[in-house]
């Protein structure tokens, strides 16, 4: 892409976050052309005179070409809300971040995704219960997402590579800082077999505040949220706030009401979280006990117009076959065996008396050439 170093070069500028880009490239048209822009314009639009300076710093101190050089020689790809490869999930959030790093390789079956997310100072139950699960969902073809921090979120990657699957971990600095510095290997082996990602220029250091806000990445990649381990102040309570915000699944593990680190799951499920006990309880509430199933069928049977019309019609609201067959204007036998392919392929649930609904995931990658 021609325009990714000024795509980089806004991401290290203070004050131009996703809604401010966003305004200057409806504004100008392209990137290139907002990074060109003269500082009274930039002020005209509603830049405010600190952001404005802070772009005229980057833009006279910062060489483009030399920081998307070194990117490419660290092997880091580049993601842009422009990017066929950016994650549709995070995408469909509320001002997603522009850029992102990426250490490994993300694929489409990321699309299935769950965070797990906990403390870092994990008790014994704590582990135990985020290994067994994460490993538990990795198994069952489920990329697990998590933030590489100390306790419950190490143990979620680890159960998850142990057991043969995907796991992305989400940093809160640069992705050329590892932190904590005693994950290298762990982030070397994440790296091989998912994707290390931050929305963060290279050189951020790991500084608290950059945490919280990560967390929205986090959520926004994966179809729902599960806390294993938490105390009443935990970061990962942040996580499940953003995962509802985002209208993501918020999932929490009961744990003994004498324990400090269960203090945070307790009151989610008070607040109506789903209580889990097992991987399936999970795997049965965001529809995706046949993943593996889905996966082969995505690639076998590719989407068809009559799919895309299906989709087009339905919602969330269950729709009865004959409904549907009415507004097509199509052959009944064609709906009915467009929707056993799309139900097995993940895209559509029937809900009972050949009434049909559009699956949370369906709006992933489902387009028509």
């Amino acid at each position: 892409m021609s325009d990714l170093r000024y795509w980089i070069g806004f991401n290290e500028v203070r004050g131009i976050g996703p809604l401010r880009l966003r305004a200057l490239l409806d504004t100008y048209g392209s990137i290139e052309r907002a990074w060109h822009a003269p500082p009274e314009q930039l002020r005209s639009v509603g830049v405010d005179s600190r952001s404005v300076k802070n772009l005229l710093n980057v833009r006279s101190k910062v060489s483009l070409d030399e920081r998307l050089k070194r990117l490419q020689e660290m092997g880091i790809q580049v993601l842009t809300w422009e990017s066929p490869g950016y994650p549709q999930l995070l995408l469909e959030t509320h001002a997603p971040p522009p850029v992102l790093y990426v250490k490994g390789e993300l694929k489409e079956q990321d699309a299935w995704a769950v965070a797990v997310v906990g403390t870092r100072r994990a008790s014994t139950y704590g582990r135990e219960v985020t290994r067994r699960l994460a490993g538990d969902l990795a198994r069952n073809g489920i990329t697990v997402v998590s933030g590489m921090a100390r306790g419950i979120d190490g143990v979620a990657h680890r159960a998850a590579l142990e057991a043969g699957g995907r796991t992305i971990a989400v940093f809160g600095c640069g992705i050329d800082h590892i932190y904590p510095s005693e994950h290298r290997k762990l982030a070397q082996q994440i790296a091989a077999h998912g994707a290390l990602i931050s929305d963060y220029p290279l050189g951020t250091p790991p500084d608290g505040r950059n945490f919280p806000p990560r967390n929205r990445i986090i959520s926004g990649l994966s179809l729902g949220v599960l806390v294993t381990n938490a105390g009443k102040t935990s970061g990962a309570l942040i996580t499940a706030d953003f995962a509802a915000e985002q209208g993501r699944d918020v999932f929490a593990v009961p744990g003994s009401i004498l324990s400090q680190g269960s203090i945070g799951p307790n009151r989610l499920i008070q607040d109506g979280a789903k209580l889990v006990a097992r991987a399936e309880d999970i795997l049965e509430e965001l529809n995706l006990t046949m993943v593996a199933e889905q996966k082969q069928a995505r690639l076998a049977l590719p989407e068809d117009e009559t799919e895309a019309a299906l989709l087009g019609q339905l919602s969330a609201e269950p729709m009865h076959v004959d409904d549907l067959q009415q507004r097509m204007d199509v052959p009944i036998s064609q709906v009915t065996s467009a929707l056993a392919m799309m139900e097995l392929k993940g895209m559509v649930r029937q809900v009972g008396g050949m009434k049909y609904v559009i699956a949370r995931e369906a709006g992933v990658s489902y387009t028509v050439e």
